[in-house]
């Protein structure tokens, strides 16, 4: 099998609808027949394999395909699956003229299919789960890399208040937040138990956050994987899974992306164990220096604090996972794969801090 393969074959295409993810089909059908311009049945139903947090669905009819992100059922987190928030961002930020789906409409009630949802056009091209880009030639993989730099910078270079977004989060204390936030997540959940190594970081991570701070549109989760590419241009399209986005650092959002650098493949999107030379495409320092190209800035101080950060925080969101497969609420077909690799993550979360004490 080849590097990539198995996340794309776990994560790529539809399948039927799982057992507790269905709904009313015919009272969804009404609900888009009078909230989205130019519906017309019959709709068939099918569940995208992938999608950790909020089941996604493909709606297929005789003119169009829409995709349908909703609420999980069951007792959720307060605040979590925020599928509103999904769908604000995405229709401010395309008004910006920032690539993303269009959202035809939001519903906020559950009797409708027994959670909020929201539909949005289903936009064709590519998505690459191999962050070595193994389907483009070497000669073409720099202009994909510089397309993904330039996209990020565009989110970061965005007005939140221009782009009527001004309250879609706190300005200000951001990394102090985020820690609060995915410590307490990580406590809560009982179910999946502690971990030492993530004790550790909880610790240490509060004492050293960069005295410098920014607010910009941040996604939150922002890779190879969740970007669709043109079918046949080095051209990102829209960028997917805006579930963690909010008002935040930009160099969080840059760091976590560049931390591919050091991901190893099976875990997510990941170059940590290719040497980028020789796919020809950029390293890591060649890359940051991209995104401060894109951004105005002289460079990154306190680089190596966010790396830490981001490794943290997705040892956190893995966590989350495992209390959502050990209470049988979690929403994706590989979530218990994803599971298995928490502990890897939590020991580079932890190798990560070590390096930039």
């Amino acid at each position: 099998m080849t590097r990539g393969a198995a996340s794309a074959d776990a994560n790529l295409g539809v399948a039927p609808v799982r057992d507790g993810f269905r709904f009313d089909e015919a009272a969804l059908a009404r609900w888009m027949a009078e909230h989205v311009d130019g519906f017309a049945g019959p709709m068939t139903v099918m569940q995208f394999k992938g999608g950790q947090s909020n089941p996604t669905y493909k709606l297929s009819t005789p003119g169009r395909a829409y995709v349908l992100r909703r609420k999980p059922p069951g007792d959720l987190a307060r605040g979590a699956h925020a599928v509103d928030r999904e769908a604000r961002v995405l229709t401010a930020l395309g008004g910006a003229g920032f690539p993303v789906a269009h959202v035809h409409g939001l519903c906020t009630d559950d009797a409708v299919i027994g959670s909020w949802f929201y539909v949005m056009e289903m936009v064709e091209g590519r998505i690459f789960w191999n962050a070595a880009l193994p389907e483009v030639s070497a000669s073409e993989r720099p202009a994909y890399f510089a397309a993904m730099n330039a996209t990020l910078a565009q989110l970061h270079r965005i007005d939140p208040q221009a782009a009527g977004l001004g309250d879609y989060g706190r300005s200000g204390n951001y990394f102090a937040r985020q820690i609060s936030r995915w410590t307490k997540s990580y406590l809560a959940d009982t179910d999946a138990g502690r971990d030492p190594g993530m004790d550790e970081l909880i610790d240490w991570l509060p004492t050293a956050i960069p005295d410098s701070d920014e607010t910009t549109i941040v996604h939150g989760d922002f890779r190879c994987d969740n970007l669709i590419f043109h079918p046949t241009r080095p051209r990102v399209i829209a960028v997917l899974d805006w579930e963690l986005s909010t008002l935040g650092h930009p160099l969080a959002d840059f760091a976590y992306h560049a931390m591919m650098y050091r991901m190893p493949p099976d875990i997510v999107a990941g170059l940590g164990d290719v040497t980028p030379a020789d796919l020809n495409i950029p390293g890591e320092a060649e890359y940051t220096a991209q995104y401060c190209a894109n951004t105005g800035r002289d460079g990154i101080p306190d680089y190596d604090f966010y790396i830490a950060f981001n490794f943290f925080r997705m040892a956190a969101i893995f966590h989350g996972i495992k209390g959502r497969v050990i209470r049988g609420s979690a929403a994706s077909a590989h979530s218990a794969a994803r599971v298995e690799q928490y502990p890897r993550l939590v020991g580079l979360a932890v190798a990560a801090a070590e390096a930039c004490r």
